[in-house]
């Protein structure tokens, strides 16, 4: 099959990006297509698969879905949402929209840039939930807010939050990568006390910023993710690092954020949704393998805007 797709990034978090409101794929075809376009060792690579998806009568002006670059798919991807969302705006003509995403939807609408030449998206997603059960821990406790987690094999102390996709948070004093990579290997194996997985982040306090770094859910260790911030964003609030309502500055190897979240676990984040070329490709579903891209146009104002807009 033959697709087009826009090669994209939020925040340093890269996907192909395709307009899927009129493809009829089954998810096993989609998860074929995700493994072949986002293997980094593939013709085009990325931090997983992003769909453009039609409306529906529920209020939903379009939707989003997301493949992780192993084929699983993620109930949401706030990185992916801004790049959706402008592929979405320039299509219909719109601003502002509100999202379907796989369990729950999202306000989006065009922001301030963040510097010159960059296209940002501004998007509030939530409820945020601190509900085990909805974390997928299996563990008596409703709820862990800044507490050591049981049979987790680190003696840190983690605030668990659903993005709604299942995120462990943890403030460190420095990043240390080897045991973040140890710790969300040992998550990603499906251990019985969380099953279906978790995102693991190391978040430094930096004043009334943050940064973060992240073992991601189904892609390993990536240099953004969305929900990752925002669940940090939240965290530094439920733990009273950062009152509720302060904008911050979310940093992370691929760049920044700005984010502000409520007590009642609305998130707010305003990012770039960089586009990078336009291009299609010849994509075996059942297989998981793609040909080389034909590349039809670069952005390469954009790639530049944003070189220049992140810190050195």
């Amino acid at each position: 099959m033959r697709f087009a797709f826009i090669k994209c990034h939020g925040s340093g978090n890269d996907f192909p990006l395709i307009d899927a409101r009129t493809l009829d794929l089954s998810d096993a075809d989609w998860a074929g297509v995700a493994r072949a376009l986002a293997d980094r060792a593939g013709p085009v690579g990325g931090d997983g698969l992003l769909l453009l998806t039609a409306g529906d009568d529920a209020g939903h002006d379009f939707g989003m879905r997301m493949f992780n670059s192993d084929g699983s798919e993620a109930e949401t991807c706030l990185n992916g949402l801004r790049c959706t969302a402008r592929l979405g705006f320039e299509l219909l003509g719109i601003d502002h929209a509100r999202v379907r995403l796989k369990t729950s939807s999202a306000e989006v609408a065009r922001a301030e840039p963040l510097a010159p030449g960059v296209v940002t998206i501004r998007e509030t997603a939530g409820p945020a939930s601190i509900r085990t059960a909805d974390v997928g821990l299996r563990i008596d406790a409703e709820e862990i807010i800044e507490a050591a987690i049981p049979g987790l094999p680190s003696p840190r102390t983690f605030t668990a939050i659903a993005m709604p996709n299942p995120h462990l948070v943890t403030f460190v004093e420095s990043v240390d990568e080897a045991e973040l990579v140890a710790l969300g290997d040992w998550c990603e194996a499906g251990p019985d006390l969380i099953p279906a997985r978790a995102n693991v982040s190391f978040v430094e306090l930096r004043g009334q910023d943050l940064f973060v770094r992240t073992y991601e859910r189904g892609v390993g260790l990536t240099d953004s993710c969305g929900s990752a911030m925002a669940s940090s964003v939240y965290a530094a609030g439920r733990t009273g690092r950062v009152p509720f309502g302060t904008v911050m500055k979310v940093f992370n190897k691929g760049g920044l954020v700005m984010g502000s979240s409520d007590a009642a676990g609305m998130v707010t984040i305003r990012g770039n949704a960089t586009f990078l070329y336009d291009a299609s490709i010849e994509v075996d579903p059942a297989g998981a393998t793609a040909e080389p891209p034909l590349v039809h146009a670069r952005r390469e104002d954009e790639a530049e805007a944003w070189a220049a807009a992140i810190p050195a």
